[in-house]
């Protein structure tokens, strides 16, 4: 989908249905690629009062300070990735290695992204999650892999949280600090949002290639000592 037709369908969607349309937003990005980043921007923009007509509801009742309108917008994201995290964590702990070998095209999840997924694990331990949960892309790929590693829940949770926590308020703050300039930025500057979509790919990239680069270094050392 080009930028210019993603960015115009969420806001509508984030404009319509406010912080219930980030939580289901978010929750889905927990597992497959959401666009949390754009998700996060707007919802804090939304906050902010940056469209006309449109404000934060809770429960049926609006928001009048913008302050809290942003507060409230950042705990919906943090606690739908929860919620969506610990779904495909679940869906890995009890679906295992035989459901992504059959059906890992559904998550883009193949055997060979497991196996790297599986290194990254070992290498970071507890780190794998809360680094994955604030990394590009790669946030999206931790939940199933850390269920069928079983990996404590109690532990992947507080995990998950922080880093989303993290993650949603920060992006949600940059969102909120454009405020009712967003509009009239995102109209004049509209090439922007390539170049921040072109340096989030670039950046996810560059820490693939890092990644498979020293997955290969692991196992040739295994290799050479096995």
């Amino acid at each position: 989908m080009p930028v210019a037709g993603l960015t115009s369908s969420l806001t509508s969607l984030i404009g319509n249905h406010g912080l219930y349309a980030v939580f289901g937003l978010m929750a889905i990005d927990a597992v497959l690629p959401a666009a949390s980043e754009l998700v996060m921007l707007y919802a804090g923009a939304l906050a902010a009062g940056a469209f006309a007509g449109q404000h934060v509801d809770l429960f049926g009742s609006r928001i009048s300070s913008h302050l809290w309108a942003y507060v409230v917008m950042a705990l919906a994201g943090t606690l739908g990735y929860l919620v969506g995290s610990i779904v495909g964590w679940a869906i890995g702990l009890y679906g295992g290695r035989p459901l992504l070998e059959r059906h890992g095209r559904w998550f883009h999840l193949s055997p060979q992204k497991l196996d790297r997924a599986e290194r990254w694990f070992d290498r970071w331990d507890d780190l794998a999650v809360l680094i994955g949960r604030v990394t590009p892309v790669v946030r999206s790929f931790i939940s199933i892999p850390a269920g069928v590693f079983r990996m404590q829940l109690w532990r992947y949770s507080a995990l998950t949280l922080i880093g989303s926590a993290i993650w949603a308020f920060a992006l949600a703050g940059a969102g909120y600090g454009l405020g009712k300039s967003y509009q009239r930025f995102d109209h004049g500057f509209r090439f922007a949002e390539y170049a921040i979509v072109a340096a989030i790919v670039a950046f996810a990239a560059y820490l693939l290639v890092r990644w498979r680069r020293s997955s290969r270094l692991s196992s040739g050392a295994r290799d050479s000592t096995g």
